[in-house]
């Protein structure tokens, strides 16, 4: 096989790969640029006013303090050096439509060729997934003001296990952006 076709082989096999990792993105995360944040060693959290559902909201609750624990810092009820509360909703997101279409070439002997193929998915049960967004919000004790904001989401079918999984890595991943470093 000539070094064009090889070329294009990887680059048609490398789609799909390519696909599926443009499809996760990042947490993301703001701050007060002139907060010092150095200074800070122990956290209090801060519970947000009454939600619907009290299995996610104990979830978030306990994986904001082992990622913090777990970072350092020690949490204590009064007198903290920061305040930290959170947020959280879920909302439908329709499921892939199941539609895709693949291509290929090859070579066999001293023949080659190209093939463009496509597939359609029948969806089975429920044709929505939920995504839960999480917000965790860092606060001055003193002036109640936000210095440090943090989000990001994860997708889910069913509860237990799995979406409580779910829940304390998406927390995680958020809070290893705080502290922010800031750039020198």
């Amino acid at each position: 096989m000539n070094t064009l076709k090889r070329t294009l082989l990887i680059c048609l096999l490398s789609l799909p790969l390519l696909s599926l990792l443009g499809c996760s993105s990042p947490p993301k995360s703001d701050y007060d640029l002139d907060y010092n944040f150095s200074p800070l060693k122990t956290f209090s959290q801060v519970e947000p006013a009454q939600t619907t559902d009290p299995l996610s909201a104990a979830r978030i609750q306990q994986s904001i303090a082992a990622a913090l624990i777990t970072q350092g810092f020690i949490q204590q009820d009064e007198a903290a050096d920061f305040l930290v509360t959170y947020g959280f909703r879920v909302d439908d997101k329709p499921k892939d439509s199941g539609f895709s279409i693949g291509l290929g070439a090859g070579s066999w002997g001293s023949s080659s060729g190209a093939s463009i193929g496509t597939s359609v998915d029948v969806p089975v049960g429920s044709d929505t997934a939920k995504i839960q967004t999480i917000q965790i919000d860092v606060l001055d004790p003193q002036t109640q003001k936000l210095i440090w904001r943090g989000s990001d989401k994860f997708t889910f079918d069913d509860g237990g296990e799995e979406k409580a999984q779910e829940t304390n890595a998406t927390v995680s991943k958020i809070l290893a952006l705080f502290p922010p470093q800031k750039k020198p």
